[in-house]
C-alpha cells in the first residue's frame, strides 16, 4: 500500500538515501553509489533536510514522505520564500515507482497546502540533466523563468496557483493512501 504523509524525523536518512540513489542514476557520478553517499553526507549537500523542522515546517512549509508499506520510496517538500511565493524542493521518487501517478499526487498535495497558506505562485530549480523532472514540471504547468536566486546553473521554473480549492481540513494532509 502506497501512503503519502508528512515525513517524520526518523525518516530523514531514508529520504536522503532515496535522493542520492536517484541522483546517482541521473548524474552518473564516478565511483560507487556508497562512495557517492559518503561524499555527499560529508559535504552537507542535503543539510536543509537535517533540520527539516526549521527549514520547512517553521517556514510555513510541508515535507512529505512517499512510502510503500513502511519503505520510504520518495519525497516532496514546499516552503515559503516570499509573502505569496513558495518553493518546491526535494521532489524525488525511486525510478521503479515512476509512471504510477505518485509524483502528481505528491505535487497536488503540496499545491493544496500552498493554497491553504495563501501562496499564489510556486517556484523551483532543477538541473538541466533532469530531463524527466523537467518534462513532469512542464506537464503540470510550470514554465521557465529567469533565475530567482544566485544559482544560474540550474533551470528556474514557476507556476501560478489558479483558483482556490476549498480549504481542506488539516486532517486531510496527515496521511493519504494511494490504491
Amino acid at each position: 500500500m502506497i501512503t503519502i504523509r508528512p515525513i517524520r524525523a526518523d525518516e530523514i536518512r531514508s529520504a536522503k538515501l532515496v535522493i542520492l540513489k536517484v541522483a546517482y542514476g541521473i548524474f552518473g557520478w564516478e565511483g560507487t553509489l556508497e562512495e557517492s553517499i559518503q561524499y555527499f553526507e560529508s559535504t552537507g549537500a542535503l543539510g536543509d533536510m537535517d533540520d527539516f523542522q526549521a527549514e520547512y515546517l517553521d517556514r510555513d512549509g510541508l515535507f512529505l514522505a512517499v512510502l510503500d508499506d513502511e519503505t520510504l520510496i520518495g519525497s516532496g517538500a514546499i516552503r515559503k520564500i516570499g509573502e505569496e511565493t513558495a518553493e518546491l524542493k526535494r521532489m524525488w521518487l525511486l525510478e521503479t515507482y515512476h509512471q504510477r501517478g505518485l509524483g502528481f499526487q505528491v505535487i497536488q498535495q503540496l499545491f493544496g497546502f500552498a493554497r491553504q497558506k495563501g501562496y499564489l505562485t510556486v517556484r523551483l530549480q532543477t538541473s538541466p540533466q533532469q530531463a524527466r523532472a523537467l518534462d513532469f514540471y512542464r506537464r503540470v504547468g510550470f514554465r521557465e523563468i529567469p533565475s530567482y536566486n544566485r544559482d544560474t546553473s540550474e533551470i528556474s521554473m514557476e507556476i501560478t496557483l489558479s483558483g482556490t480549492n476549498p480549504k481542506e481540513d488539516s486532517s486531510s494532509l496527515q496521511s493519504k493512501e494511494v490504491p
